[in-house]
């Protein structure tokens, strides 16, 4: 099965729209599948305490203006539907807060979804399943009751989806990656997994590739040295495109799990073999 395979722009963009249509370039001249992006209505998901309380930043002086930074707007994503479509690649987003959701139902993205943050959120996860579309699930900070509450959910209302192994650190500890939670996903919850990373590096990712995952998500970034809480644990261009490409040979080696002798190998078992009563 071929891997589905994400590119993470979510707030690396930096709410600058020169950016945002440079990493969807990377994207899409790496052979990703999709890029995805963060949506929140900023009012919903953090306290008015919160917001006014100071934060330096290129957008002013408090978290608000931070968090708005960050923020696109109706037209933007217009432009980034649009952009999109000119380059081939799919796009969709996580919303944190209904409001949010809502404002992605704007636009007809093929898939949706769910922050590890959300997915606890019932209201948001009903919703989300009630829009029928597949929907990529990720499992960071949960429990084995969480993730069954969101597939029952998802089950309930007939809406696909797959699970994403996730462990929410930004970037993550090597140790930490617990690659081995893919299969015992899969066996607990009888359903597609995938594997949404936050490593530094790519090593952890191939290695998710060939344990049976069926999507692949990784943010991207032009410069890890840019500002925001996600760059760190991001890939830049160069390493977006070796990693797309080495997934692409994996899925090609992973092979049918028989053992034959293939045909190439036929006249060189002949040969070494020329002393021996051998036949094929």
């Amino acid at each position: 099965m071929k891997l589905f395979l994400i590119a993470e722009i979510g707030i690396n963009h930096n709410g600058d729209m020169s950016i945002c249509k440079k990493l969807i370039d990377v994207a899409s001249i790496s052979g990703a599948d999709a890029v995805k992006f963060q949506k929140r209505e900023i009012n919903n998901v953090y306290t008015q305490e919160f917001l006014d309380s100071p934060r330096d930043s290129q957008w002013g002086t408090t978290q608000r203006d931070q968090k708005l930074g960050l923020e696109f707007n109706y037209d933007e994503y217009m432009e980034i539907d649009a952009y999109c479509k000119e380059k081939n690649i799919e796009w969709f987003a996580s919303a944190w807060d209904l409001d949010s959701q809502k404002f992605l139902q704007k636009f007809n993205c093929k898939y949706n979804k769910v922050a590890s943050a959300m997915i606890v959120y019932k209201d948001l996860l009903e919703m989300v399943s009630k829009e029928k579309k597949h929907t990529f699930i990720s499992t960071g900070m949960t429990t084995y009751d969480d993730i069954k509450q969101a597939v029952d959910i998802f089950r309930k209302n007939n809406c696909s989806f797959e699970l994403m192994h996730t462990i929410s650190t930004y970037p993550m500890k090597d140790e930490n990656a617990n690659l081995l939670m893919i299969n015992t996903l899969k066996d607990k919850f009888q359903c597609n997994v995938g594997y949404s990373g936050h490593e530094s590096g790519l090593a952890i990712s191939y290695a998710a590739a060939t344990l049976g995952i069926t999507s692949l998500e990784r943010h991207i970034t032009l410069d890890r040295s840019m500002y925001g809480s996600d760059q760190a644990a991001s890939v830049e261009p160069a390493g977006f495109v070796q990693l797309i490409g080495a997934i692409r040979k994996i899925e090609i080696a992973m092979g049918d799990g028989v053992k034959k002798i293939i045909p190439e190998e036929a006249p060189i078992a002949k040969n070494l073999r020329q002393h021996l009563d051998w036949k094929q």
